[in-house]
């Protein structure tokens, strides 16, 4: 299947109340959604895989744990493990580290978003969602500037709304949506409607 799209790439950062947010976006994306989804989820260095299994069989697309130097490709749904930072290379696999926390956490929004915005540049969409922390701002920042597209949930809409306020507050943020928006944005700038 080939990516009519602009896009190339979906990052994705959550923190607390992450699991309720990815229930409601991702069960409605397209089984021939075109556009790789990335994600970072904070989650307690003990948490087993239960994020992507959970979410695996609820989607349509493939939901896994990302896997240290496996390619990125279209279909499927990318988490990264607990108790590692996610990033994507310039050949466009994966990398796995216990590199020191960034922002108190591992897996870092902020690590995972900074790689990301180096491969694909304007090609790459990021979305900030609940959390309770600031991680994922001064990656939002680093993508915007490389003309990415970003985007933040409504913090009125989020269960924990500092996380998405954090990255309104870096002035960098392309779009303010709801769960509801940001799907429908996904799927119109995919094409696979």
């Amino acid at each position: 299947m080939t990516n009519k799209s602009l896009y190339k790439a979906i990052v994705i950062g959550a923190s607390a109340g992450g699991m309720n947010a990815f229930l409601k976006l991702l069960p409605d994306l397209p089984g021939n959604f075109p556009i790789p989804i990335i994600i970072a989820q904070h989650l307690h260095p003990s948490d087993d895989s239960a994020l992507a299994k959970i979410l695996n069989n609820r989607s349509l697309l493939t939901v896994k744990e990302a896997v240290d130097k496996e390619p990125v490709q279209a279909g499927f749904v990318y988490i990264a493990p607990p108790n590692y930072h996610l990033q994507v290379e310039k050949d466009k696999t994966f990398s796995l580290s216990n590199d020191e926390k960034v922002n108190y956490s591992r897996p870092s929004i902020d690590v995972l978003f900074e790689s990301a915005a180096y491969v694909w540049t304007s090609g790459l969409i990021a979305i900030i969602l609940t959390g309770a922390s600031n991680d994922g701002s001064a990656g939002i920042k680093l993508i915007r500037s490389l003309g990415g597209l970003t985007i933040a949930q409504d913090p009125s809409t989020a269960e924990h709304p500092y996380m998405p306020q954090s990255a309104i507050y870096t002035g960098t943020v392309s779009k303010i949506l709801t769960i509801q928006q940001i799907k429908e944005i996904l799927i119109e700038l995919s094409g696979s409607k």
